[in-house]
């Protein structure tokens, strides 16, 4: 999962950098949109197939119930998040413009759960 979040996590800067460049009315660094695309991808798959090896995890080696912690809860909302981002970038894929604004809300509100995810998670390690 920390690979997960990592790539996340650079997805989200090559999302702020066009961002940047159209705030800013210059164009976007050469590559950058393919970039974005590129690691956000496979950084929600990734999120998507751990959280849902989570529970699994949780019943089967642990035998707790599954989303009792503050982790689970928090990785709930996370993925939560990552599929709204995703269907919102989706969209932009598409030419719809007006979802860029969600896209870049929901992108970053769910890496900030995730992170929040994580941080709750170390106290459940063995």
């Amino acid at each position: 999962m920390v690979a997960s979040l990592a790539l996340a996590f650079a997805a989200l800067r090559a999302g702020l950098a066009l961002r940047r460049a159209r705030l800013a009315r210059r164009p976007p660094p050469r590559e950058a949109r393919r970039r974005h695309l590129r690691l956000a991808k496979p950084a929600v798959a990734l999120l998507l197939v751990g959280f849902l090896l989570g529970p699994v995890s949780a019943v089967a080696l642990r035998g707790w119930t599954p989303f009792e912690t503050l982790h689970g809860l928090a990785g709930l909302a996370a993925a939560a998040l990552f599929v709204a981002a995703a269907l919102q970038g989706h969209r932009l894929e598409g030419g719809r413009v007006s979802a860029r604004g969600a896209h870049a809300l929901l992108g970053a509100l769910a890496l900030l759960v995730a992170a929040v995810a994580a941080m709750a998670g170390f106290v459940l390690l063995p």
